[in-house]
């Protein structure tokens, strides 16, 4: 059973054009989970916070995830795509060779709540063409395991309690390099679940309500609000609701275990790779 290595507080931050949120894998340098790169979390009821957005900006050598619990924003891109993304709803974008898009609220009040993930390409695919899914909320599979205990499958196939899904990214017909899991769960106080992972994947949690016990009972360690929780190797890991239950999100993938140079929205595996971004994206031949 994996238990907790390393605890990574998320941090205030802000991006794009001062979007107010916050950061837990990627605020600073090595908390990173291979092949996992970055996980922000925007969270906010003031419109002040957000409606400024993600205006035109561009990525290479990587995926965004993007998944919305509240609010509605607006994805478009160099390429002609345009996407509406509501609550529930996901996009997966593959950035690879060149992606030039933009973020943007579609809202003027209310709350605005979701998480960004980066998830590393490995070298072989990094300059592939990009392309991107939206994926609605009704397409999400969700496991309602009791009255109040619940997994969404984003990406990734699970099997819990004698009942087995697939979630609409990294399905067994369409496998994606890295194998990521993306477990979407809930529980309330007390209530323990144990999720098999595989052996090898690379594993983190994330806690955005309430607080969680992580491990076998007899020696499980509180994965507190707002942090991740980066996990030893093990074939299952055993999460229980703290007094005030839990949501939290959990992230399996197969580690790349190569070389990560980043340069803001470039991620490539050498120097020389981040510089040819920047004079392809400087002189126009960056998404070409």
């Amino acid at each position: 059973m994996r238990t907790l290595t390393q605890i990574i507080p998320s941090v205030p931050t802000s991006d794009g054009a001062g979007v107010k949120l916050r950061r837990s894998l990627g605020s600073q340098r090595g908390f990173q989970v291979d092949p996992f790169l970055m996980l922000d979390e925007f969270y906010s009821d003031d419109p002040k916070d957000y409606i400024a957005g993600f205006p035109a900006h561009p990525h290479r050598g990587f995926e965004t995830v993007t998944y919305m619990l509240d609010g509605h924003m607006r994805h478009e891109d160099h390429l002609g795509n345009r996407g509406d993304l509501s609550p529930g709803d996901v996009q997966w974008m593959t950035a690879a060779r060149g992606i030039i898009h933009s973020e943007m609220p579609q809202q003027s009040e209310g709350r605005m709540r979701g998480f960004q993930l980066w998830l590393n390409l490995p070298s072989k695919e990094k300059m592939k063409p990009a392309h991107y899914r939206d994926i609605p909320a009704q397409q999400i599979p969700v496991l309602q395991l009791s009255s109040a205990v619940s997994a969404k499958v984003i990406a990734g196939s699970v099997r819990l309690d004698g009942q087995s899904v697939s979630g609409p990214v990294n399905a067994p017909d369409a496998p994606l390099t890295t194998d990521p899991l993306y477990l979407d769960l809930k529980l309330p106080a007390g209530v323990a679940l144990e999720v098999p992972v595989t052996r090898g994947h690379n594993t983190f949690l994330y806690v955005y309500e309430g607080e969680a016990r992580v491990g076998a009972p007899h020696d499980a360690q509180t994965l507190p609000y707002r942090a991740a929780g980066v996990l030893s190797d093990g074939d299952s890991v055993r999460v229980q609701g703290g007094e005030r239950g839990a949501q939290l999100l959990l992230l399996a993938a197969r580690p790349l275990r190569e070389p990560v140079v980043q340069y803001g929205p470039f991620v490539m595996n050498t120097r020389q790779e981040i510089e040819q971004a920047v004079e392809d994206y400087r002189s126009g031949r960056f998404a070409a």
